[in-house]
């Protein structure tokens, strides 16, 4: 049986979402403790000068091993205006940025307090988008090695994944070519409904 472990990110990566839409069974790490430059809290998306890193700002705790359910948002800046606009200037020429928005805009107005509850909303509405229903467990605790499992916790750290996606048409690869693995968004908006197959038939 293929069952996953894996980390709730911010609008995943296409990795990310191939496993989940692979998996028989999808379980969530929620007791680890909180990395910084992961995509815990940052996207990678296809601006028109290249690959663009969203992230989101949180707030800085005082104790040394913080979990991530517990990190809070910081809401000092207007980071959710700023991430809808910077996908507007990557994707509102896209096929499938129209089709989508109205499902994807109202999560940039909401306030959240914990980035874990944005995280899960995310990948809830992204689902949906891609007609993916898949059951999901979370952690009770947390465990470094966890051998019941396929255990893909490493995807979250983008720069530790090494999963070569297949090309598909991006907006400006003219410019820049194609760029491997960015969120979920930008094969959403530019594959559309084909976009459940195309993660089906992706390579782990």
């Amino acid at each position: 049986m293929n069952s996953i472990l894996i980390h709730p990110t911010y609008f995943p990566s296409i990795s990310h979402f191939a496993a989940i839409a692979q998996a028989e069974k999808v379980t969530f790490e929620v007791d680890d403790n909180f990395q910084k430059q992961t995509n815990r809290n940052r996207m990678y998306i296809y601006s028109p000068n290249g690959i663009q890193l969203l992230n989101i700002p949180v707030k800085h705790s005082k104790e040394a091993h913080q979990k991530t359910k517990n990190v809070r948002l910081e809401t000092a800046f207007d980071w959710q205006k700023q991430h809808f606009k910077s996908l507007e200037a990557a994707y509102r020429t896209s096929p499938f940025f129209e089709y989508y928005e109205d499902a994807i805009a109202p999560i940039f107005e909401k306030k959240h307090t914990f980035l874990m509850d944005l995280n899960f909303e995310t990948i809830e509405i992204v689902s949906k988008c891609l007609g993916l229903n898949f059951e999901h467990h979370k952690t009770t605790e947390y465990f470094h090695d966890a051998p019941e499992f396929n255990d893909l916790r490493i995807l979250a750290n983008g720069k530790k994944d090494n999963t070569i996606t297949a090309p598909y048409t991006q907006v400006f690869e003219e410019k820049h070519g194609f760029i491997n693995n960015l969120s979920i968004l930008d094969l959403l908006f530019n594959e559309g409904r084909y976009a459940k197959e195309y993660l089906l038939q992706q390579k782990l």
